[in-house]
C-alpha cells in the first residue's frame, strides 16, 4: 500500500476531522493573504471536501485496479 493509499484510507475513516482541517487551513490562508484569494481558497476547500466525501463513501479504501500501459491506437 502506497503512502497515498494510506492517506486516503485515513481520510476516509476520519472524514469529519479531515473536513474540519481543510476548513481551518483554508481560513488561515485566507486570513494571511488578506482575503485576496478568497474565491480560489473556497473552491479548493470545496474540491478537497468532495474528495474526502468520496473516500468516506468507500470506507476510505479504493478497490480499483491499476490499468496497464496498453492502449489502442498509434
Amino acid at each position: 500500500m502506497s503512502i497515498v493509499d494510506k492517506v486516503k484510507q485515513m481520510l476516509g475513516q476520519h472524514s469529519d476531522k479531515a473536513r474540519e482541517g481543510v476548513e481551518k487551513a483554508g481560513d488561515k490562508i485566507d486570513e494571511r493573504t488578506g482575503g485576496k484569494y478568497s474565491d480560489k481558497i473556497d473552491k479548493a476547500q470545496d474540491k478537497a471536501g468532495e474528495q474526502i466525501d468520496r473516500n468516506a463513501e468507500g470506507g476510505g479504501q479504493q478497490g480499483g485496479r491499476q490499468q496497464g500501459g496498453h492502449h489502442e491506437g498509434g
